[in-house]
């Protein structure tokens, strides 16, 4: 979706520029509740998973810090000794699946989260778009894993899950309220008040019962993954292609770093070697971890990336280990 596009959306008000798509606006929102639904009647029938199942999802499109969120949750329930795995549509994977993440895979074969949350975690990642065939397959190769986190898939519910955590971007909310195409939503913002795991990052918000904090870990190294840590503030180009990218750029001048160009591609992007041609070894180009991860073929010695860590509430987590202590004495 275009920046321009995604800019309307966030405002106050329908934008006039949007009217023209009410009617398909009208129509996703037909077929999308038919389709809830149908589940909810038991018209389509859900697939349960012998092990609790947490969905970390939104429902605006893309850049509300679920990738993060689910990196910080894996390491909470590993901490209260559980065995997480992780299950994930793998956007732009080119893998035929159900495939079985490896750390030393690309992007264009696993899809730059995936890889991402298998390196950053350790955990069992496996993509498919069919939740349940990824939930099999993560099972049977890992037998050890006694919970499943589901990065994304709020709105996959064939899928059973036991806990749903849906992560709002504090700055930017519901944007105008409108569902896709006239607005960001996937879903009504009515889907905030029924849901009692609502997690915003970095400030409150009205619609949120917890908040996340998103907190920017030392600069790496494209090229090699080498942590390296600038001395002072330096002169940058920043890139991002992610869902929301004045997030990665006021991190990066938060750090007292002065943003000479500001490079926003859209998000999932493929990056290729030419979208860097004008630039010269001199140049400094910091970009999202997400990023460099299908830039470090063609990276110059001075290309970074700025890793974020999320900060769990004391309260959600509690909450959360008491709801799946329950789900699994209930299985016994």
């Amino acid at each position: 979706m275009s920046q321009f596009i995604q800019r309307l959306w966030y405002r106050q008000q329908l934008h006039p520029l949007l009217w023209p798509l009410l009617p398909l606006t009208l129509l996703f929102w037909f077929i999308s509740s038919l389709r809830r639904s149908a589940y909810q009647l038991g018209i389509l029938t859900r697939y349960r998973a012998p092990v609790p199942v947490i969905v970390v999802g939104n429902i605006t499109l893309g850049g509300t810090g679920k990738t993060p969120m689910v990196e910080a949750l894996c390491a909470e329930l590993k901490r209260q000794d559980f065995t997480p795995g992780i299950i994930s549509r793998g956007y732009g994977a080119k893998a035929q699946t159900p495939f079985s993440v490896a750390q030393d895979d690309s992007s264009e074969q696993a899809g730059d989260e995936p890889l991402l949350l298998r390196r950053r975690t350790g955990c069992p990642v496996v993509i498919d778009k069919k939740r349940s065939n990824a939930v099999e397959h993560l099972l049977h190769h890992h037998p050890e894993v006694d919970v499943i986190v589901s990065d994304d898939g709020l709105q996959h519910y064939h899928l059973a899950r036991d806990v749903e955590i849906i992560v709002l971007d504090a700055d930017r909310g519901v944007g105008n309220g409108w569902l896709l195409p006239c607005g960001p939503l996937r879903e009504g913002a009515w889907r905030l008040h029924d849901a009692p795991w609502v997690i915003a990052n970095n400030a409150q918000h009205p619609f949120a019962r917890y908040v996340m904090e998103l907190e920017a870990l030392p600069w790496r190294r494209v090229i090699d993954d080498q942590e390296s840590p600038p001395e002072s503030p330096l002169n940058v180009v920043a890139v991002a292609g992610i869902g929301h990218p004045q997030r990665f750029f006021r991190l990066l001048e938060q750090q007292g770093h002065e943003i000479s160009e500001r490079l926003v591609f859209r998000d999932h992007y493929p990056y290729k070697a030419g979208d860097f041609a004008r630039f010269n070894s001199d140049d400094i180009i910091v970009m999202t971890e997400k990023d460099a991860g299908k830039c470090q073929k063609f990276a110059g010695e001075n290309w970074f990336y700025l890793p974020i860590r999320a900060t769990l509430p004391e309260q959600l987590t509690h909450h959360l280990a008491t709801k799946i202590e329950r789900k699994e004495n209930g299985n016994r």
